[in-house]
């Protein structure tokens, strides 16, 4: 017969304390373990693949069109959440060459959602009020026609640098255009290669964030059709966030033609030659500086 050992309290008290213990521990460590994949498991699925590179090349060159009249740069990319990737832009509005310039500028984030879509209200776009948003707003509506930016043109300095848009008769292909530039020795800082009156075009500069790997300069048009080539259907709702649809830019891209362009490095003086050609139907000026760097 088999005796049974007298009841222990206090023994058996130290027994539950040490089950109820590992009970928790065992709970905590789930819970904890639960949290990080909810927490890492989102990030790492927003790591996959591309998709990062994708979103500074897609969104962030898609944001440099929105916003035309502003020279932006990307700051960070990306900035990752369980829900949400973020990536900040900065950069402020395009001036006459050899003035003030403003370092850094203002910063602007776009968040891209979990599922890919574009978040939250953009700034600048058709908002951006600058006097070279309403240049290329204009252009094709017969506003500033040449005779009135003959005479505007007239009463300014011949010395000051210009920030201007010289909007052509008919548009020209890339042959013509870099035979205008080497004509007046101007330079088509951006390009605006879409007819749009009364709303932003679409305009493509050498300074896009967004450059084929052998790219020359002269090769912007280039750049440009290899950035569209990239885009893909499902982009379209976010492109339209922008102000953009991938129509427009396949159509852009597939015509190359010029309607206008920016420049920022001709003088006043030399835009009074521009203005004279037969190719050109007005030149609008949208800034002045004097070049502080010439004796």
């Amino acid at each position: 017969m088999i005796e049974m050992p007298e009841f222990d309290v206090k023994s058996t008290r130290r027994a539950v304390r040490r089950g109820v213990a590992r009970t928790a521990l065992r709970a905590v460590a789930i819970v904890v373990a639960l949290a990080l994949v909810a927490v890492i498991g989102p990030v790492l699925l927003q790591k996959r693949s591309d998709r990062a590179d994708r979103m500074s090349t897609v969104l962030g060159v898609a944001f440099e069109l929105y916003a035309p009249a502003y020279r932006l740069s990307f700051t960070s990319c990306c900035e990752m959440t369980p829900w949400s990737m973020g990536m900040t832009m900065s950069g402020g509005p395009l001036r006459a060459h050899g003035g003030f310039v403003t370092q850094g500028g203002q910063e602007y984030t776009i968040t891209q959602t979990f599922f890919g879509r574009v978040s939250g209200h953009l700034p600048l776009g058709a908002s951006a009020m600058t006097t070279l948003s309403y240049a290329l707003m204009n252009v094709r509506t017969g506003n500033q026609p040449k005779e009135d930016q003959r005479k505007v043109l007239a009463r300014l300095p011949a010395e000051l640098r210009a920030l201007s848009v010289v909007e052509f008769e008919r548009p020209l292909d890339a042959a013509a255009l870099k035979a205008f530039e080497a004509r007046h020795g101007v330079t088509a800082e951006r390009v605006v290669y879409e007819e749009r009156p009364r709303s932003i075009p679409i305009t493509w500069g050498y300074d896009m964030d967004f450059s084929l790997p052998d790219s020359q300069p002269g090769d912007e048009l280039k750049n440009f059709r290899a950035w569209v080539d990239l885009l893909r259907e499902h982009d379209d709702a976010n492109l339209r966030d922008f102000d953009l649809t991938l129509e427009r830019l396949r159509r852009a891209a597939k015509d190359g033609l010029a309607y206008a362009f920016v420049d920022t490095l001709t003088t006043v003086g030399e835009l009074r030659k521009v203005i004279e050609d037969p190719l050109v139907r007005t030149v609008r000026v949208a800034d002045l500086a004097y070049d502080l760097e010439k004796p």
